[in-house]
């Protein structure tokens, strides 16, 4: 397969995925591309907006194993990662694997639990491996986080350590459903649609998991030329010198905006990177690194509306 035959199967995944989700073409894309990417996801959004529904349906169009972590403040770092558990038979040690050791896992409700709790993901994430008993235990491909989270002004929620956060590509908004979207949601609802049964929907398998191994690599071929690299860097340094922000965006951050662009282009049929690839993608990067001063905040200004602050002084490349 080349990059430029990407585009029928990247299609065949949005056509199935519509199936079943209504109104959310823009959350499942970035979603798809953080996949492709090689990425981990942060999904925030009230309950009630599809975000399990979403990361379901991902797992079962690209055939990846599926397991869900509900997050509660007595959640302890064990319940994700496992532990050793003495057989009495054999008078030995043997290793139970915690719900971690998956392909797709779904950390719902991710700001519920503690930092300690919270960070039990941090090798997992970035290392695609978990470290048990003096152990190194490889996670199986194609390994992706998609943790949810509520708005962090909920009770009951922690707001998520830095150095997390730094871990996601994408945080990804999922807003609520307009009126006319929710009218069609009831409609196939009334229908007999059931979120619990993606199968009886309709919703069909349209690659494999070690297909998507497979996509990824094949992303490497997308080019980027030099002005590009240097359209990302100059994003990066005005977020530094913007005088709203406290905190601009990372190195990470503009290693994941190439990465992610670079997939982008790859679906949409490209072997090369433009300047809108790199438009579309920032605002997923950016919006959970940067961090507005409060005299900003003051001004009602939030994190999209700065980074699109920044997209307009930055010059495009031609």
């Amino acid at each position: 397969m080349k990059v430029t035959e990407l585009k029928s199967a990247f299609e065949s995944l949005q056509t199935e995925a519509a199936k079943v989700l209504v109104g959310l073409e823009l959350p499942y894309e970035l979603l798809m591309v953080a996949l492709f990417s090689n990425g981990h996801v942060l999904l925030e959004g009230v309950p009630g907006t599809a975000k399990t529904l979403m990361a379901k349906t991902l797992a079962y169009t690209v055939q990846s194993q599926f397991t869900r972590i509900q997050f509660t403040p007595d959640l302890m770092p064990s319940d994700i990662l496992g532990t050793s558990v003495f057989d009495m038979n054999t008078a030995s040690f043997h290793l139970k694997k915690g719900p971690i050791f998956t392909q797709l896992l779904l950390a719902d409700e991710i700001n519920r639990a503690p930092a300690k709790t919270q960070s039990a993901l941090l090798e997992a994430m970035e290392e695609r491996q978990v470290n048990l008993d003096g152990e190194r235990h490889v996670l199986e491909a194609p390994f992706m986080v998609i943790a949810t989270q509520n708005p962090i002004e909920y009770e009951g929620t922690y707001p998520l350590p830095e150095a997390q956060l730094d871990r996601f590509m994408f945080k990804i908004l999922v807003p609520y459903s307009p009126p006319e979207v929710e009218v069609e949601i009831l409609r196939r609802v009334d229908q007999g649609f059931d979120a619990h049964d993606l199968e009886g929907a309709g919703l069909g398998k349209v690659i494999s998991a070690k297909k998507v191994t497979e996509i990824r690599k094949l992303m490497e071929q997308v080019t980027v030329e030099e002005g590009i690299l240097k359209y990302i860097t100059n994003i990066n340094a005005a977020s530094r010198r913007s005088p709203d922000l406290m905190l601009g965006a990372s190195a990470r951050a503009a290693i994941h905006v190439l990465k992610a662009a670079k997939t982008f282009a790859g679906l949409q049929g490209r072997d090369y990177v433009s300047p809108d690839d790199v438009k579309f993608i920032v605002p997923a990067v950016f919006r959970h690194r940067i961090l507005l001063k409060p005299e900003a905040e003051i001004e009602g200004l939030d994190a999209d509306s700065v980074i699109q602050r920044l997209l307009g002084q930055v010059e495009v490349p031609r």
